[in-house]
């Protein structure tokens, strides 16, 4: 019994200092996968606190598991070329774990980003175990194509709804 109490009190003293988003100077790494239609790849991305409850980052998505389609060689090979499979985002979030107040360890992110692709929006959360180890989810929306013009089913890739899960860590 003592054990089970001594193990409880250590867990709820290290969860005490884990908090989700610090504010100004906080940075925040996370990496997972993206998944989407047609394709599924890895992420990451790397934010910085400016302020109470802005953060300002880079993510990047690059997709791995895309569909093959036989070439006019007979030969197998992905549909979608390097430029297709890969993307760059510069984003913006309102980190609003703070403001809705559910708990020190979780954060809230809604956000708008600027990609190679196309302007979108995103929605995340994280949930940080301790001071540097979380879960992370997010929902990605492209508001606007950059290719106005009927896409080939490589160009869908990045420019439709995808949602990306993984680890967050605390830098």
């Amino acid at each position: 019994m003592k054990t089970l109490l001594t193990l409880l009190a250590i867990l709820s003293l290290q969860l005490s200092f884990a908090q989700a988003y610090h504010g100004k100077g906080d940075v925040k790494f996370q990496v997972g996968t993206n998944l989407q239609d047609n394709g599924a790849g890895i992420m990451a991305s790397l934010d910085f606190g400016l302020g109470e409850n802005i953060s300002v980052g880079v993510a990047s998505v690059y997709l791995l598991g895309v569909q093959k389609v036989t070439n006019e060689d007979g030969k197998e090979v992905p549909f979608a070329p390097f430029k297709d499979r890969f993307d760059l985002k510069a984003r913006f979030n309102a980190n609003l774990g703070n403001v809705l107040n559910i708990d020190d360890n979780f954060d809230v992110y809604p956000g708008l980003y600027v990609s190679l692709k196309n302007f979108g929006a995103h929605l995340g959360a994280r949930y940080f175990f301790s001071q540097g180890f979380g879960l992370f989810t997010e929902l990605n929306l492209p508001i606007s194509k950059y290719n106005t013009g009927t896409l080939t089913q490589a160009e869908k890739l990045h420019n439709q709804f995808s949602a990306n899960v993984g680890v967050s860590f605390c830098i």
